[in-house]
C-alpha cells in the first residue's frame, strides 16, 4: 500500500500574506536605522529620498518575485527556484544556509530584541533578556506547531498592533512635539554619504522575499501573490516614510543623527516618560511579530529540503491535521534556541556579530534568485507565467545589481561575524556530497 503524501494546502488569504510580509519587514530595524541614515545624509530631503528609493528598489525585487512565485508556487520558495535553475547543489546549500544561518540567526536576533525591551518593562533577574528570548522561541514555535490557523492569526494581530502603534507615534509626535527647524547642508556632503545610507535602508526593507515560502499556501496564488507582494511593499514604504517624517519633524536631522534611541527620544519629547515606556512596549510587540513571521516562513524551506533529500527526509513531513511542517518547525526551533543560549554566554558585542553573521550569505543567495529568474525565463519559456516582470530583462538585471552591491557591502563591513556565517555555509558541502537526491524530487 502506497504511503499517503501530505502537501501544503491553500489556506492563507491575501490579507494573511500581507500581514506576514509586513510583520517580517517592519521589525526592529526601523527603530534604529533612521538615526544611522540621518548621520550619513545630514539632510531631511536626502534622508527621505533614501527611504523612498529603498521602497522603489524593493518594488523592483518584488516584481521579480511576483513572476517566480506565480509561475513556480512551492513551499520551498527560493530553494525551489534555485533547484530548477541550477540543480541540487546550490539549492541544498541555500536550504542549509537558511536552517543554520539566515532564518535561525534572524529568529534569535529578534528574540533578543524582545528580551531586551521586555526586561526593561518587567525585569526577572540577571539573565532576563535571554530568558525572555528563549521563552519566545519556545512558545511561538509551539504555537505554529499546533496549526497554521494559530500561526497566521497570531501574526495578523501582532502586525495590526505594530502598524497601529507606529501610526500612533506619528500622530502623537506631530500633534504634541515642537517642530525642530531643519538645517540645509552642502550637496557634496550629501552625495558622498548617500551610498552608505542606502545600505542601512535596504537592510531595513529586507524580508519581503519571505512571501515566496507561502506561495503554495495562498488561495488563488497565481493572482493573489502579486497583490500581496506589491501591496505589502506599498504599505511598508508608506510606514517608513511616515515614521521618518515624524523623526525629522520632532527631533530634526541633527537630533535624529545623534540619537541612540530615536523613537523613545521622540515620544519622550512629545508626551514625557510614559511615551518612552510605550515605545519599549511597541518594540517588544514588533520583535514578537518578526519572530513569529520568521518561524512561520523559515520552516517551509526545511520541509522542502526533507522532501527532496533522503538524509533529511524526516523534515519533509507535512502534518495534514494541523497544516504545518511539524518536524521542520521543531528542528528550526532547536537551532534558534541554541543560538539564543550561545548569545547569552557571549559578551554584548555578540548581538552585533549575529547581525553580521547573516548578511553576506543572505545577499549572495538573494543575488542567485535574480539570476534564476533570467535562467528560467530562457530555459523554460513555455511555463505559464500569470505575471511577467515588466521591462524584462532590465528589471531583473537592476535587481541583481542591487544585490551585488549589498553583498559587497556586507562582506566589507561584516568582519568576523560575516566570515563565520560563510564558514557555516561551507560546512554544508560535505553533507551535500553524502546525500543523494530522492527519486521523488519534484525537480523536472
Amino acid at each position: 500500500m502506497a504511503t499517503k503524501v501530505t502537501v501544503p494546502k491553500p489556506t492563507l488569504s491575501t490579507i494573511d500574506a500581507v500581514a506576514l510580509i509586513v510583520g517580517m519587514v517592519v521589525g526592529v530595524a526601523i527603530f534604529k536605522t533612521p538615526a544611522v541614515v540621518a548621520q550619513n545624509t545630514q539632510s531631511a530631503v536626502f534622508a527621505l529620498l533614501a527611504w523612498l528609493l529603498g521602497g522603489a528598489m524593493s518594488l523592483v525585487g518584488a516584481l521579480c518575485y511576483a513572476e517566480l512565485t506565480t509561475a513556480y508556487p512551492d513551499a520551498g520558495g527560493t530553494y525551489h527556484y534555485l533547484m530548477r535553475a541550477f540543480g541540487k547543489g546550490p539549492a541544498f546549500l541555500f536550504a542549509w544556509a537558511r536552517m543554520t544561518v539566515i532564518q535561525t540567526g534572524s529568529i534569535a536576533l529578534a528574540a533578543f530584541v524582545f528580551g531586551d525591551y521586555a526586561a526593561q518593562l518587567l525585569p526577572i533577574g540577571e539573565y532576563s533578556s535571554a530568558i525572555y528570548a528563549a521563552g519566545v522561541v519556545v512558545c511561538l514555535t509551539a504555537l505554529n506547531v499546533l496549526g497554521v490557523q494559530q500561526g497566521k492569526w497570531t501574526q495578523n494581530w501582532l502586525t495590526a498592533a505594530k502598524v497601529l502603534g507606529l501610526l500612533l507615534i506619528v500622530i502623537v509626535s506631530i500633534a504634541f512635539a515642537v517642530q525642530v527647524p531643519q538645517q540645509i547642508t552642502t550637496a557634496a556632503t550629501q552625495k558622498t554619504a548617500f551610498g552608505q545610507a542606502m545600505i542601512y535602508v535596504l537592510l531595513t526593507y529586507g524580508g519581503w522575499n519571505e512571501a515566496a515560502y507561502i506561495s503554495a499556501e495562498v488561495r488563488d496564488g497565481k493572482r493573489n501573490m502579486v497583490r500581496a507582494l506589491l501591496g505589502s511593499i506599498a504599505i511598508i514604504t508608506a510606514i517608513f516614510l511616515l515614521i521618518n517624517l515624524a523623526f525629522i519633524y520632532g527631533l530634526g536631522v541633527a537630533g535624529l543623527a545623534s540619537s541612540e534611541a530615536p523613537t523613545a527620544d521622540l515620544m519622550r519629547r512629545a508626551v514625557g516618560e510614559n511615551g518612552a515606556r510605550f515605545v519599549s512596549f511597541l518594540i517588544a510587540i514588533s520583535a514578537l511579530g518578526a519572530v513569529n513571521a520568521t518561524i512561520f516562513t523559515g520552516a517551509r524551506t526545511n520541509y522542502a529540503l526533507g522532501r527532496d533529500f533522503r538524509k533529511f527526509s524526516f523534515l519533509g513531513r507535512w502534518q495534514e491535521s494541523t497544516g504545518t511542517p511539524k518536524n521542520a518547525l521543531l528542528v528550526q526551533g532547536a537551532i534558534s534556541l541554541a543560538l539564543v543560549v550561545l548569545g547569552a554566554l557571549t559578551p554584548r558585542e555578540g548581538f552585533e556579530t549575529m547581525v553580521n553573521y547573516t548578511a553576506p550569505v543572505f545577499w549572495f543567495f538573494f543575488l542567485l534568485s535574480g539570476v534564476a529568474l533570467l535562467v528560467l525565463r530562457s530555459r523554460e519559456p513555455d511555463v505559464p507565467r500569470p505575471f511577467r516582470v515588466p521591462l524584462y530583462p532590465w528589471t531583473p538585471l537592476l535587481f541583481c545589481a542591487t544585490c551585488s552591491y549589498l553583498l559587497y557591502s556586507s562582506l566589507t563591513y561584516a568582519g568576523i561575524g560575516g566570515i563565520t556565517g560563510v564558514v557555516v555555509l561551507l560546512t554544508g558541502i560535505p553533507l551535500l556530497l553524502l546525500n543523494r537526491q530522492r527519486t521523488t524530487s519534484t525537480n523536472p
